[in-house]
């Protein structure tokens, strides 16, 4: 265990004027505070805070962070107080502290609500200061550490989370070496197999390619010396998850990677990096489509490098990144490299700032910094209307690494990869996306759920009296899109069911002699605790209130009886019926209905009137997974599409319906996917690709061979599968094998 006064001379070596006597004062207080306390390894409780505290030197993070540090779980897990904290330390470590504290001990399985609330906590803590973020990311990262000790239960649990939430928000801030680490000890113990195999596979390559790396890197520093460039260069094997979560992305396997080394050339300034970049392309030849210039459009947490591979020394694919030495800085500490908390800021300023990213106004701090943006992101997610959707609009907006997209006059907008132009229009304005209609990329007219690609020119054609498609959210990646999409669909929602419930209490006062006035209905709303009229007729649309219970509010002389059949019962079967006749529940509300026709049929879900129609599958078309749509088929019924079926082009002008997966777990059928395999030719190498499919669990039920040339024949296969996953579970496998050039799926 790390003494007291190691601790303090790692901190003076890069800060001299560090208060020395508040880390002593810190590390005694928590030594003392802990006690006798052990951790799960059997080692002392103080060797866990004493831990993170030297994570975070090795981050050169100021004394009151250190000192935070230290104190982390006193009062949490001591009998220590927040006004003892204070008064020791001052109010601002205090305040870290106690912000620290506020988070509870989060369950991803079994308390979800409980887990979204507190991370909730946590963002709201780190938008008051980042170095709460740091210091828990400091903490999660020497928990991980030492997970082995721990419960298989709780090493999972801390495993999603870490996946899903901590090492997220690092690479959020720009910090790569930390988030790195934290994903590999989550990956260790979320995937054992996986991590092992990719393990074992890296030690093989390793040992095959004993030298190579050393080789490429002098080959690199030779050629750029000759040309008078002052770098650093150097090569080291990427890490497990990354190596597996490319795997996963890509759907290739262990076999086909070819780029697990990269190099990194640093050198003194960005004229430099780009000098660095045309001898590298003028010397090796370029891999198409890998080069990326993150220096004139860096990555929001401020990360700037090239990327480029190329072929090099022994015809090896080489990943290289070119950077300047206060990019690399960056790159590896994140916003901790800025020194940001040396600033001295107004506590009331800092104030204001969270209170603006709390209260959803953040777009009004003009700050681009990764905490900025970061400040910017907990303002939207806080907009979410409960825990359960607050956690899944941060999990999409953490998840993804980005896409730069331009407006028609110019400007960059960053987006999670993945993300589509409905996404687009939200980032552009929450008014455009509740307005879009059509998107076009390029000057190319293409689906709303399309994805963006680097580069890509994106115009989004609005219309105001647009009624957005019940399915669009499914088209949603990121959060704002989803939370913005879900706001708008709640307000349709009860808008519809307000129209309903004018209509009942209309019907029902007009049988009774009484017309039906606004004024009235706003007067009787808050004697059922609720503020508007709008509210109160929504309630009776959804039958949260009764109706004949509001007729007497209005007109008390109007009892059931009075004015002949004044009122009757609503019979909730479709249809509502009153005094003047029937009213079609669904002119007013969208209903979902699923068709009971046999086989395949059962296993959408129509929104609409044609609920009744037959289905038919195009063949081939679509299993379980895939976004579909449905286009009325005179004379047939409703044909399914895949979303991205070459077909559809041929109905572009005419209206789809709106359908989705309605299938049962617990009775799973197959559906019928075609995909086309390039092998070799050769005796055996069918009845290899027919065992492939059996062992996944897939059903051949057609085989068409088609001889591309001498050596290699294109194998069209119908094959039934259960599911997306299911299909794509037996390309990956086909693609393993030596004698798969080429899978891929076809459609009509």
């Amino acid at each position: 265990m790390m003494r007291q006064y190691e601790l303090v001379e790692r901190v003076l070596k890069y800060d001299p004027k560090a208060d020395e006597a508040l880390l002593n004062r810190a590390y005694v207080y928590a030594m003392k505070a802990h006690g006798n306390q052990k951790r799960a390894s059997g080692a002392p409780y103080f060797s866990h805070p004493l831990e993170v505290a030297a994570i975070l030197t090795d981050l050169k993070l100021d004394d009151a962070t250190i000192a935070t540090a230290l104190l982390h779980d006193t009062i949490e897990d001591t009998d220590a107080t927040r006004t003892e904290i204070d008064q020791m330390f001052g109010p601002e470590i205090g305040s870290l502290v106690d912000g620290l504290t506020k988070i509870k001990r989060l369950d991803l399985v079994s308390k979800k609500a409980e887990q979204a609330e507190n991370f909730r906590k946590l963002l709201i803590a780190i938008s008051s200061d980042i170095r709460v973020l740091l210091v828990k990311l400091a903490d999660r990262l020497h928990n991980m550490r030492t997970l082995e000790h721990m419960k298989p239960e709780s090493r999972k649990r801390n495993s999603e989370e870490t996946l899903d939430i901590y090492a997220p928000l690092a690479g959020l801030m720009g910090m790569q070496t930390l988030r790195e680490e934290l994903e590999d000890h989550a990956f260790r113990w979320l995937y054992p197999d996986a991590y092992q195999a990719v393990t074992e596979k890296l030690i093989e390559i390793r040992t095959r390619n004993k030298g190579l790396v050393e080789e490429i890197r002098q080959a690199l520093a030779r050629k750029l010396s000759d040309a008078g460039i002052k770098a650093e260069t150097s090569g080291r094997e990427k890490k497990p998850y990354s190596i597996w979560s490319k795997m996963e992305r890509q759907q290739i396997s262990l076999e086909q990677l070819s780029d697990i080394f990269a190099f990194r050339v640093t050198v003194d300034t960005i004229d430099d990096c780009y000098r660095v970049l045309g001898i590298i392309h003028t010397t090796w030849s370029t891999v198409p489509g890998r080069f990326k210039d993150y220096v004139s459009a860096p990555k929001r947490n401020n990360y700037q490098s090239i990327h480029t591979t190329v072929y090099g020394p022994r015809h090896q694919r080489v990943e290289l990144q070119i950077r300047t030495h206060a990019m690399h800085r960056v790159a590896e500490y994140g916003i901790a490299a800025h020194a940001l908390y040396k600033e001295q800021r107004a506590p009331a300023a800092d104030r204001l700032l969270a209170d603006k990213a709390i209260n959803g106004a953040a777009q009004l701090v003009k700050d681009d910094s990764p905490y900025g943006r970061l400040r910017v992101m907990i303002g939207t997610l806080l907009e979410a209307e409960n825990p359960e959707e607050f956690l899944e609009h941060t999990k999409l907006e953490l998840f993804h690494d980005q896409v730069f997209c331009f407006t028609p006059k110019g400007r960059l907008i960053a987006m999670p990869r993945g993300a589509t132009p409905l996404d687009f229009a939200y980032a552009v304005h929450t008014d455009i996306g509740n307005e879009a209609v059509a998107a076009f990329i390029n000057g190319r007219h293409v689906p709303i759920d399309t994805r963006l690609r680097n580069g890509d020119e994106v115009v989004i054609e609005t219309s105001k009296g647009h009624v957005r498609p019940l399915g669009w959210e499914a088209f949603a990646v990121t959060g704002r899109a989803r939370a913005a999409i879900r706001r708008a669909a709640r307000e349709a929602e009860r808008r519809r069911y307000a129209e309903l419930g004018r209509q009942l209490l209309t019907s029902t006062l007009n049988g009774a002699g009484i017309d039906y006035v606004e004024d009235k209905v706003k007067a009787a709303a808050p004697k059922f605790h609720v503020k508007s009229a709008d509210e109160l007729l929504a309630a009776i649309g959804r039958h949260e209130v009764p109706l004949q219970d509001v007729v007497t509010a209005i007109a008390p002389t109007a009892a059931p009886g009075t004015g002949g059949d004044a009122y009757k019962p609503i019979r909730r079967f479709g249809r509502a019926q009153a005094q003047d006749g029937w009213f079609n529940i669904e002119k007013v509300m969208s209903l979902k209905f699923r068709a009971d026709e046999a086989g395949a049929s059962a296993a959408v879900s129509i929104r609409g009137p044609n609920n009744d129609l037959p289905v038919l599958f195009e063949p081939g078309g679509a299993v379980p997974g895939d976004r579909i749509v449905g286009v009325m088929s005179p004379g047939e019924g409703i044909r399914i599409f895949q979303i991205h079926s070459p077909r559809l082009k041929e109905f572009e002008h005419q209206g789809w319906i709106d359908v989705t997966w309605d299938v049962d777990p617990d009775n799973p059928q197959r559906f019928p996917a075609r995909i086309s395999v390039t092998a070799v030719n050769a005796p055996g190498s069918l009845a290899e690709i027919a065992a492939v499919i059996g062992e996944t669990g897939g059903n051949i039920d057609n085989v068409k061979m088609v001889r591309r040339a001498a050596d290699f024949t294109d194998i069209h296969i119908e094959v039934e599968v259960f599911d997306l996953v299911h299909l794509n579970h037996i390309i990956s496998g086909l693609r393993a094998k030596p004698i798969v050039a080429k899978v891929e799926r076809l459609f009509e």
